[in-house]
């Protein structure tokens, strides 16, 4: 009978053991795994302020007569997936490019690197930039794709990501952020035009839609 009975409690023992492993996997799992709801509600907030700004601010693009018109900027819903996780291949010793500009200048822009990564399994690139000067830390990433000049501005969109860390192999390129020139706005502006090497095949029905209707 006690050979039975310590044989029940290590079995026992066994059981509770590997239940607590699979917890703790799907724990980690579930910790890992983006909240969409929160994510939504966070993008919803950032949007609220873009519209808040460009109706209010002294920097907002947009002139007199449309800030008394304007009421709100127009997006896709959020998707986080279009929040996709690319490799990066990093440029130690970038050299000095010139992105042509709306008004036919062209400005200086440092080759950063080149963000690979798949939609629908497709594999996909993007050009990442930095501004010549050195003073800014935001990575630039201006690209077109299929749903331009029909659900988006026509000269393409921007996106900005975090300068990430130099041993860094990844870096998260979120389209739900993806946002207009100023160009888009008012003509006045003159903005950087998309190089040919960051034109998507792919569309990208995520960020900010068109201005005009």
């Amino acid at each position: 009978m006690s050979y039975l009975f310590e044989n029940t409690i290590n079995m026992i023992k066994k059981i509770g053991l590997a239940a607590a492993i699979i917890g703790i996997i799907l724990y980690s799992l579930n910790a890992t795994k983006p909240d969409a709801s929160a994510y939504s509600a966070k993008l919803n907030k950032s949007r609220s302020e873009k519209n808040r700004s460009f109706r209010q601010s002294d920097s907002s693009p947009l002139s007199a007569e449309q800030k008394a018109q304007f009421d709100s900027l127009k997006y896709y819903p959020a998707q986080l997936a279009f929040v996709i996780p690319a490799t990066i291949s990093l440029n130690t010793n970038p050299d000095t490019t010139l992105i042509q500009m709306s008004d036919n200048r062209a400005e200086k822009y440092l080759n950063w690197g080149i963000a690979k990564f798949q939609i629908d399994n497709k594999p996909q690139q993007l050009g990442i930039y930095l501004k010549a000067t050195g003073k800014d830390s935001t990575l630039f990433i201006p690209f077109t794709d299929p749903t331009n000049g029909h659900e988006t501005y026509g000269g393409g969109r921007y996106l900005d990501a975090a300068k990430p860390k130099l041993d860094a192999t990844e870096i998260e390129l979120d389209f739900n952020q993806a946002y207009n020139p100023y160009c888009a706005y008012n003509n006045e502006y003159s903005c950087p035009v998309p190089p040919a090497a960051n034109r998507l095949q792919v569309a990208i029905p995520a960020g900010e839609k068109s201005f005009h209707e």
